[in-house]
């Protein structure tokens, strides 16, 4: 009771009357109008704001006719093998003599290309429907390469055709000569299977890496020319390697997407 009576005679005391009463904290005001002054710039950079994305993906450098692999259509012995890996050959050329009961016959080339594998050797003994060669097409000697990389399906619909790709080749050293450039031609629709790659690769131990993962999809990149470079292709850090670039070398692309807004992700 002796403190009430104290706070009692407080208020009684003339010279409390004239004191103001605080009902509310400044800081209240200040903050409401910076959150809505934040909240307000949110929107406006989630509406002209662009962010952009890349997706990674495994590929290889070829050319775009693709490859085919040469069977024997005849059981026999191999008698002699007429051609190297890397040779380029004519329509009809001689690639393989076989022994067989009514005596020696020519395998020939399907059509024009370079020869990527041979699986056939001196002596050794071949069935009809065995692998004898894997050849790659190509027409001319000069024909462009073309790179083939394999996107996850669900992926696919997202990459733009013209979209700019950087190339990382397995057997160029980035740091020293940068990634090569190239920008998407087309866009597959349907997903690959691993017989699907074999067949266009001429190689089903070439094939295995890109269907890992499951049936992905080919997208074609198109190199962008550099006339005046050593390879006559466009590199982001020098004129390239001294040295030609081989069909059938691995690589890892990047793949630009599409710039996104912000807002886009919650209003798809």
């Amino acid at each position: 009771m002796q403190f009430r009576q104290k706070a009692l005679s407080k208020l009684r005391s003339p010279e409390e009357i004239d004191l103001p009463v605080r009902l509310a904290r400044p800081q209240g005001p200040l903050v409401l109008a910076v959150t809505v002054i934040a909240m307000a710039a949110a929107a406006v950079w989630a509406v002209t704001a662009t962010v952009s994305s890349t997706l990674g993906a495994p590929g290889i450098l070829t050319h775009a006719q693709g490859s085919y692999v040469l069977q024997s259509p005849v059981a026999g012995q191999v008698t002699g093998v007429l051609a190297e890996e890397g040779d380029r050959v004519a329509a009809g050329a001689p690639l393989v003599t076989v022994r067989t009961a009514k005596g020696p016959t020519l395998l020939r080339a399907l059509s024009a290309g370079r020869v990527t594998a041979l699986a056939a050797t001196t002596g050794s003994v071949v069935t009809p429907g065995a692998d004898v060669a894997a050849v790659e097409r190509v027409g001319e000697k000069d024909d462009p390469l073309m790179a083939v990389v394999y996107v996850p399906a669900d992926r696919g619909p997202a990459v733009p055709v013209g979209a700019p790709v950087d190339l990382t080749v397995q057997s160029v050293p980035v740091r020293r000569y940068g990634v090569l450039r190239g920008r998407v031609q087309a866009v597959g629709r349907t997903a690959q299977t691993r017989r699907h790659i074999a067949a266009f690769l001429g190689s089903d131990h070439l094939a295995e890496p890109f269907s890992r993962q499951g049936q992905p999809v080919a997208v074609l990149v198109r190199l962008e020319p550099a006339p005046g470079g050593r390879t006559g292709y466009a590199w982001s850090a020098s004129d390239g390697p001294p040295y030609r670039l081989d069909s059938m070398t691995p690589l890892t692309a990047s793949v630009h997407l599409a710039d996104q807004h912000p807002i886009d992700w919650l209003f798809p």
